[in-house]
């Protein structure tokens, strides 16, 4: 029976990291990784919270431990009066395609697959802090034995 290489294990695993409900504010560090690169394959906001009308809006960025931090996504549309349940999910596109607003809470999830290197993914947030609570997952894959994502 032959043998797997590592990589090719890695690969195919998928793994989710996931991050409490909280307020969308600036430049907050949601994941760390380290270990190593991923390939991100989507991340997720969920409102748990309501917004008020404040006209926030959400997009990511990475910023590896070597290299400059890089937009990873577009800016949603505002987030004003998001009712709990509503979903912001980065959809396939280019670095700057905006992540879909489902304020129905149900959507098409799509990979996106964006690579990144060991370092942090964190919020730009327009406007102004987000009022309601959001809870943050991302589904990614390690390209090397040994990433953590926290």
């Amino acid at each position: 029976m032959p043998t797997k290489h590592i990589n090719d294990i890695l690969e195919t695993q998928i793994y989710t990291a996931t991050k409490d409900a909280a307020v969308l504010v600036n430049g907050t560090t949601v994941f760390t990784i380290t270990g190593g690169p991923i390939i991100i394959e989507q991340i997720v906001a969920v409102c748990v919270t309501a917004n008020n009308a404040t006209a926030s809006t959400l997009q990511f960025s990475a910023d590896g431990t070597d290299g400059a931090a890089t937009t990873i996504s577009g800016a949603t549309a505002t987030l004003a009066s998001a009712a709990a349940g509503t979903i912001v999910a980065t959809v396939p596109g280019t670095l700057a395609t905006a992540p879909v607003l489902y304020t129905n809470g149900v959507g098409i999830a799509g990979t996106v697959d964006i690579i990144v290197p060991a370092g942090v993914i964190t919020t730009v947030v327009g406007v102004g802090s987000t009022t309601g609570t959001w809870k943050l997952s991302m589904r990614y894959r390690p390209l090397v034995a040994g990433v953590q994502v926290y």
